[in-house]
């Protein structure tokens, strides 16, 4: 069976058809699920200010959906930060929001060490300020996107969800602090539906190439830069550190296909929605973790195509290993990842030659 038949069957009707709101759906991950949660005959409002992400990517998603009732997707463009926006989000239909798929943030590791202020306030102050509309507008159930950095350096492998929270950079502090406030607000009011899904590493893009990551200006994660540099728009990758406690002295990182990342959204919506209210905190990963010279060797042979790298100093606040124990998730939500590195590095690839630019023409 071919890859996109097998992504086809496995995004299947939710058993509710509900009115969703995405922050952040225009971006990276957000876009993925919004195509996911589309299949799935959800109806959304996506909540985005396009900072690092571009509205082609919604439309690129009703072109795979193939999406005739363009009410299914309403794209407001906003800050989440903003009350007047939110206000507009929750107020846009006339069939109220039942849920929100909370992607609205800033990602970068280095950045977030150099603009601490900034990432707390998009990041944490954001998040106040949706859960605050959220109450006022009697919707309680979200699904948060969180991230395995707040594991920080693990102490033993692979990571589960009762590892320690101890981030090394401000980003994972961001997420830690509003994982700590979504527990804050389950503890006062019994009502809330949470999921906060510490995802690892996304990676890859849609097996057709019609959409993929697109970050604007420099690209900080390692796939982007490894196309790019494949594509020429790069002279070489740049790996931060070949004296970690690896086999290979290079970072090992658990990788996960981003539309395997988007189903697992898709999973925690429909438990949420399924069972009584609750707190859950789930890992998304593949359990497997690759160094950056394997992903580099896998690149070059599922792409056929050069990727000259140097070795430099290590980056602040990067750690040697983090691979996820999946256990949780694949017995809670009946989820499994499906995609491998070589799919991962296929699909990568052929993103980034058929849109060299991104979503810019």
């Amino acid at each position: 069976m071919m890859v996109e038949e097998r992504l086809s069957l496995r995004v299947h009707s939710c058993r509710f058809m509900s009115q969703l709101l995405v922050t952040g759906g225009a971006g990276f991950v957000g876009s993925h699920t919004c195509l996911a949660l589309l299949q799935a005959n959800h109806r959304l409002v996506v909540l985005d200010n396009y900072v690092n992400s571009s509205a082609d990517s919604l439309e690129r998603v009703c072109d795979l959906v193939g999406l005739k009732d363009r009410d299914a997707l309403k794209v407001v463009q906003g800050d989440v930060r903003s009350p007047d926006d939110l206000n507009r989000v929750f107020q846009l239909s006339d069939k109220p929001i039942e849920a929100v798929l909370h992607f609205a943030g800033l990602k970068a590791v280095g950045e977030s060490i150099s603009s601490p202020l900034h990432y707390w306030d998009i990041n944490v102050t954001g998040t106040r300020c949706l859960l605050q509309a959220m109450q006022s507008y009697g919707c309680k159930t979200i699904v948060f996107s969180s991230s395995a950095t707040l594991y920080g350096s693990p102490k033993t492998l692979p990571i589960t969800e009762n590892s320690l929270v101890d981030p090394t950079n401000t980003y994972g502090n961001t997420k830690a602090a509003v994982e700590r406030l979504l527990r804050d607000l389950v503890a006062s009011e019994d009502s809330w539906r949470v999921a906060c899904l510490r995802y690892f590493n996304p990676v890859g893009a849609h097996p057709s190439g019609t959409i993929g990551e697109s970050p604007q200006g420099i690209p900080n994660n390692l796939f982007p830069v490894i196309t790019k540099v494949a594509l020429g728009q790069i002279d070489k990758l740049k790996i931060f550190g070949g004296d970690w406690p690896t086999e290979d002295g290079t970072a090992v990182r658990d990788y996960i296909h981003v539309m395997d990342l988007a189903e697992g959204h898709c999973f925690a919506l429909e438990l949420l929605q399924r069972e009584d209210p609750q707190l859950l905190v789930m890992n998304l990963g593949t359990g497997t973790g690759y160094s950056v010279l394997e992903v580099v060797k896998a690149f070059e042979k599922a792409c056929g195509v050069n990727v000259p790298y140097e070795i430099i100093n290590r980056r602040p606040g990067d750690v040697a290993c983090t691979i996820a124990d999946p256990t949780l998730a694949q017995k809670k939500l009946g989820w499994r990842t499906k995609f491998s590195l070589d799919a991962m590095c296929l699909h990568s690839w052929s993103w980034q030659k058929d849109n060299p630019n991104g979503y810019i023409n």
